[in-house]
């Protein structure tokens, strides 16, 4: 065989490894965004049965709420672990999201209860998913690497739970719309994030990527529909 032809088989090969690898990872892509949007769905889903048939409840018995989060948790731990075990990773994956729109109900039905409330919850999650929308594309088409900021995302976020705890205690309204603005800039460098991860296959599976995406947009959901909730009340 001539050097030519061993040249040329070896390009060949190359650009078929390439090739194959480029298709493998827009299949990764679109897996990975289908099963964020099914997450959505699941999350409505279990925000819906709690506002209709256990707010009430979960309102009044608060040891039941701190329950229900915890298992929240143990949710989210065991997908993480389960993450590379196709069908149980799903089941996780769905009764996690399940179970944090669940977690949603005392907040949201607060909300629902002022009197724009349902305007109030309609611009939160409009504006959620145009930051979201926004800030992806964004991330898709940018030569700027967020992906080295995830050392400065986990402080700023162990700062913000720690600041969240103390306010439990304190019930602070100004804390709380300082703690719920700096969350919005945090998830939404979070979207950056885990967008660029997600497009350079930093992520083992789609399941990973899925519910990256998941917290990232509940939480800037959550944070933003807190300060539209501080500015709306009447006190």
């Amino acid at each position: 065989m001539s050097l030519y032809d061993r040249n040329y088989r070896a390009s060949r090969e190359e650009a078929y490894e390439q090739s194959y690898a480029q298709t493998n990872l827009s299949a990764f892509i679109k897996q990975t965004y289908q099963l964020f949007a099914a997450s959505l769905l699941s999350a409505t889903a279990g925000a819906y049965v709690g506002i209709y048939a256990l707010a009430v409840t979960l309102i009044q018995n608060k040891m039941l709420f701190w329950g229900l989060v915890i298992v929240e948790f143990a949710l989210l731990f065991g997908l993480m672990a389960a993450k590379r075990k196709a069908g149980l990773n799903l089941i996780l994956l769905f009764a996690f999201t399940f179970m944090s729109g669940l977690t949603l109900t005392p907040l949201l039905y607060a909300i629902l209860g002022m009197p724009s409330g349902a305007s109030i919850v309609a611009q939160a999650f409009t504006l959620t998913t145009v930051a979201f929308g926004g800030l992806s594309i964004f991330a898709m088409n940018t030569k700027r690497d967020f992906t080295t900021m995830s050392k400065f995302l986990f402080i700023t976020l162990i700062v913000v739970v720690v600041a969240a705890i103390i306010n439990i205690f304190t019930q602070s309204p100004l804390f709380q719309l300082a703690i719920a603005s700096v969350s919005a800039i945090l998830f939404s460098a979070f979207i950056l994030y885990d967008t660029q991860n997600i497009i350079r296959g930093n992520y083992e599976t789609p399941v990973e990527g899925a519910v990256a995406l998941y917290l990232d947009f509940v939480n800037l959901f959550t944070s933003l529909l807190q300060i539209l909730g501080i500015f709306g009340r009447d006190d």
